[in-house]
């Protein structure tokens, strides 16, 4: 029997794919929606994919037809989308939406949208609960695109139930910007030495995929209007992921540890950099939706690694991840710098 529709807005991309899966395993009858109108291999042939742009003037309403028991919108961004799902309010019974971590700040104003600056990084309190204050709402930065999103969401709450998932760090297969390359590449590419700032103890708490599904799929299940952090059972430093991987690979890397922040340009920084720790607090999905982690940070590795491994066989990691490449830029890979820095710290050490 089924236990309703639902739609994906954003089927295709990395949550999207294994939010699909999960609710159809559960049940539901489900309609894929996204730019493509393309199909995940691992999705169940009942699954209804179309294509749509959701910014195109009245392309969801008139998609949506009757409406649905439930929309789930990886792709929402800011107050015109969240204005877009509450003037559909009565064809949706309710919504399941993804927001970011980024929303937070610390008592000092500092987000992750400071970090540019000096001595930026946010200090958060560990673990960080979804009543920690967060950034002004408006249209200046991701962040606070984000916050307005949520506002405005919640403010129909009576019209359109709506969940609110605050995701960590996602990771695992057809992520547009993985973290995990950054590791990755230097073992394909043979490098034997790495350089970790702040000691190799940044953490910044990561969601796979398949638990942020859960996550979608139990909200789905139990309406309502809520915000939810959304992470991993485990928060693992920067040189823990770096080991996790190297054993994936069964490689041997001899990690070098800066004290502090990178001693020049950004050696030693990696995308999980930050002089403080980010761990978010689960309780409230734990107690509210019933919520237990479906796979460990360790556990998904391998599958993540393999992914990833077959794009850099495949291509240039920039043509691969152009999205990664504009986030961060090319000095991911400056070897050269990397080098001429280890040259001189190996002087040093002598």
């Amino acid at each position: 029997m089924s236990r309703g529709h639902a739609w994906v807005l954003g089927a295709t991309g990395q949550i999207g794919r294994a939010a699909v899966r999960a609710l159809a395993a559960d049940g539901w009858e489900v309609t894929a929606a996204s730019r493509g109108g393309g199909r995940d291999e691992g999705w169940d042939a009942g699954v209804r994919a179309v294509a749509l742009d959701r910014d195109e003037e009245g392309a969801l309403g008139r998609a949506l037809g009757d409406g649905c028991d439930v929309l789930v919108d990886m792709v929402a961004y800011d107050g015109a989308h969240a204005r877009q799902l509450t003037g559909l309010a009565g064809r949706i019974g309710s919504a399941v939406v993804i927001s970011s971590g980024a929303v937070y700040e610390d008592d000092r104003g500092r987000s992750f949208d400071t970090q540019a600056s000096t001595d930026g990084f946010p200090r958060y309190p560990v673990p960080l609960p979804e009543t920690w204050r967060t950034v002004a709402p408006g249209d200046a930065t991701y962040g606070t695109r984000k916050i307005l999103l949520e506002r405005e969401l919640l403010a129909a709450g009576g019209e359109l139930p709506v969940t609110l998932l605050r995701a960590g760090a996602v990771h695992g297969p057809h992520c547009r910007t993985p973290r995990e390359l950054y590791v990755v590449k230097r073992l394909v590419d043979g490098r034997r030495r790495r350089v970790f700032a702040y000691g190799g103890k940044s953490r910044f708490h990561p969601v796979h995929v398949s638990n942020a599904a859960e996550l979608i799929r139990l909200a789905a299940g139990n309406p309502g209007s809520r915000v939810l952090n959304a992470a991993d059972p485990e928060a693992p430093t920067v040189a823990e992921i770096a080991s996790a991987i190297d054993d994936v690979l069964g490689r041997e890397t001899e990690t070098v540890l800066i004290d502090g922040a990178s001693p020049e340009g950004q050696v030693g920084v990696t995308p999980w950099s930050g002089a403080h720790p980010v761990v978010y607090d689960m309780t409230s999905a734990e107690e509210q939706l019933g919520y237990r982690p479906v796979t460990g940070y360790v556990e998904s590795l391998p599958e993540t690694v393999e992914w990833l491994a077959g794009q850099l066989a495949e291509r240039d990691w920039r043509e691969a991840f152009p999205k990664m490449l504009k986030n961060y830029g090319a000095w991911l890979f400056d070897y050269a710098a990397e080098d001429a820095w280890l040259e001189a710290y190996d002087r040093g050490r002598r």
